[in-house]
């Protein structure tokens, strides 16, 4: 990197000798400059406002703070600060979170010379970019600005989808949002069945509220008004976007405007699950074209299946990768010979949820509007099941989020 500049580097871990290690090791490349250091989270907080390095290079175990949390602080205050973790566990778990945090890369202590070096230049020439482009940015009119926040990535869009009605989509859409759900996660669940949306009654909430009031306005939506809008539910506070009130209201949403707003809800929410309608409207493919992942909903019902499978031909007609797609059999009752081996083979499409037969617990959560996985059933089948969904895809997405980082130039 002879030609750019210095990438400016701060240390952040509670042992003075590790400090220093990695200090040595950064030295050994002239491109790269150590700025300053911290003991702990809180430490590296305030360094990064004072110092605004390009990359923090952070132990992920510390006495006030995780790595992880003070990464999110980080990213908050200076989204262009780009943070390299260390942990002495090579734990998937660990990188998932860190990922969803944020952070640009994840070491195994004591890493590599190489390894160290090549992750922070990497990280620098991005955090150098990004800086860059706020600079360019802070000179554009404010509604310029706004446009362009709402076409920025941050939050993961997660579509739940079924070609079959009658599958027990809302209710695994519910549901994984409420398993999504924990104090550092935000979550967003979007009725996209704009017609016949149920996301409001499975929740028992009354929606004062519908998504006309902000497709109206998309093109200058303010973190605020949505906020106004969306019902934080009693129970989870979980933000839910009801469906219109009526049928007929349902045409003045274009998919141009769920598009739009969608990209926009990405910098409000680390999560947003959409429940969508069964035919492939326009609202419907405008989710599935900007969504992160799509869980694909099936039962052991013949017809299901072969919507299931002409979704997936569509699928692959249309570029939508098959990693995108999660697939999973709802209602699996062990009665019936069909399987999920057999269905996954079939169709080429591996189905590694199965969310069991469960009508008691289903039927008393929608007819009480109480998600089963806020009661006491997180202990059983139907509740590990889909705790496993929401444990898969927050792995699938980081799965793809560093497939992605390693194909870009």
């Amino acid at each position: 990197m002879p030609s750019q500049e210095k990438v400016r580097v701060i240390i952040v871990d509670d042992i003075s000798e590790t400090r220093e290690n990695i200090r040595r090791m950064l030295q050994f490349d002239l491109n790269i400059e150590v700025i300053g250091s911290a003991r702990t989270g809180r430490e590296a907080i305030d360094l990064c406002q004072q110092v605004k390095p390009d990359v923090a290079v952070m132990d992920i175990n510390m006495p006030d703070m995780d790595g992880i949390t003070a990464t999110q602080e980080i990213k908050k205050k200076q989204p262009y600060i780009q943070v390299v973790i260390l942990s002495v566990q090579n734990d998937p778990s660990y990188m998932r979170k860190a990922m969803l945090a944020g952070a640009r890369d994840f070491l195994t202590k004591p890493p590599m010379i190489d390894e160290l070096t090549d992750a922070v230049r990497r990280a620098g020439a991005m955090a150098q970019e990004e800086r860059k482009k706020s600079v360019a940015l802070s000179s554009q009119p404010q509604n310029e600005l706004q446009s362009l926040a709402s076409n920025s990535i941050n939050g993961k869009i997660i579509t739940v989808y079924s070609p079959k009605g009658g599958t027990g989509k809302t209710t695994v859409a519910v549901n994984l949002a409420m398993a999504l759900k924990t104090p550092e996660n935000k979550v967003a669940l979007v009725d996209g069945n704009l017609q016949y949306g149920d996301v409001a009654v499975f929740l028992n909430e009354k929606a004062k509220n519908t998504i006309l009031d902000l497709t109206s306005r998309v093109d200058d939506l303010e973190e605020d008004v949505v906020r106004e809008v969306m019902i934080a539910h009693r129970g989870s506070n979980v933000h839910l976007l009801a469906a219109p009130p009526r049928p007929e209201m349902a045409e003045k949403v274009t998919g141009e405007q769920f598009s739009k707003l969608l990209r926009f809800l990405r910098q409000v929410y680390d999560f947003i699950i959409i429940d969508t309608a069964i035919d492939l409207n326009e609202v419907v493919q405008s989710a599935l074209d900007v969504t992160d992942l799509i869980i694909l909903i099936t039962t052991q019902e013949i017809p299901a299946i072969k919507n299931a499978s002409l979704f997936l031909q569509l699928a692959d007609a249309v570029g939508i990768s098959r990693n995108r797609i999660l697939f999973v059999m709802n209602r699996y009752d062990r009665r019936i010979t069909i399987t999920a081996e057999r269905i996954g083979e079939t169709l080429r499409q591996p189905i590694p949820v199965i969310l069991p037969l469960d009508e008691k617990v289903v039927k008393n959560s929608v007819d009480h509007g109480i998600p089963f996985m806020l009661d006491n059933n997180r202990s059983l089948p139907i509740g590990k099941g889909v705790q496993q969904l929401a444990n898969l895809a927050q792995d699938r997405l980081t799965k793809l989020e560093q497939e992605a980082f390693l194909k870009t130039p």
